[in-house]
């Protein structure tokens, strides 16, 4: 597996969800996180790995009799998921992101639970020294506070940017935004991926060409 994450791991978002779309095993408009999860260090790379779940809530004081599932409980379902793990966590307020679980306190405990980044539909603080320590936020952006954020469930299906993630999902992630591979798939997308780059290249290359014919167009792009 490890080999595989990283062949998974030399290839860009669209790539590979160009590639998941020749293997035909899902619509094309699912499968993806929307714009409005955002990669808030896009010069740490890409990010591939097995996803835990969480939701949260960041407003209102919560009473004596809060029963939500709590931090400890994040922490014994993350070393449940097989690493490398990715936090998924969606925020149940509306409107989202006003208090942050993620700041460098966050990415210091999940990075030493071998976890290599978060995705959240909420928000995300102390950019400088997570970025500095090579954890990878993605995010509907930043906030100044945490305000009165806490765990309610953990291990559960999420819905993040219109995308469902379960626990143990692999997901991949990078500065166009995140994707999720269909295990069942995942050992032939590093050849389907070449197949989409040389098909590609192979329209590039004649229309960079000298013989290059605008009336062609039609007839090669069906080709490619």
């Amino acid at each position: 597996m490890e080999e595989l994450l990283e062949s998974l791991a030399r290839y860009d978002a669209p790539t590979l969800a160009n590639a998941i779309e020749t293997l035909d095993v899902q619509p094309r408009d699912v499968g993806f996180a929307d714009s409005r999860i955002r990669c808030m260090f896009p010069e740490l790379g890409r990010m591939v790995g097995f996803a835990a779940t969480a939701t949260i809530v960041a407003r209102g004081k919560p009473g004596p009799d809060w029963a939500g599932a709590g931090n400890d409980a994040l922490y014994a379902h993350v070393r449940t998921v097989r690493p490398p793990r990715v936090v998924v966590v969606q925020d149940l307020d509306d409107p989202p992101a006003h208090g942050s679980l993620w700041g460098e306190v966050h990415a210091t405990i999940f990075g030493a639970l071998g976890c290599v980044g978060c995705v959240t539909d909420g928000a995300v603080r102390d950019l400088d020294e997570a970025r500095g320590m090579g954890f990878h936020f993605f995010a509907a952006g930043p906030s100044v506070s945490h305000a009165y954020v806490r765990v309610e469930t953990v291990g559960e299906p999420v819905e993040i940017g219109g995308l469902v993630v379960a626990p143990g999902d692999l997901l991949h992630a990078d500065q166009h935004g995140v994707l999720k591979i269909p295990l069942d798939i995942a050992a032939a997308l590093p050849a389907a991926a070449e197949r989409v780059i040389e098909t590609e290249q192979a329209l590039l290359r004649w229309v960079r060409s000298d013989d290059f014919n605008p009336a062609r167009l039609p007839e090669m792009r069906a080709r490619h």
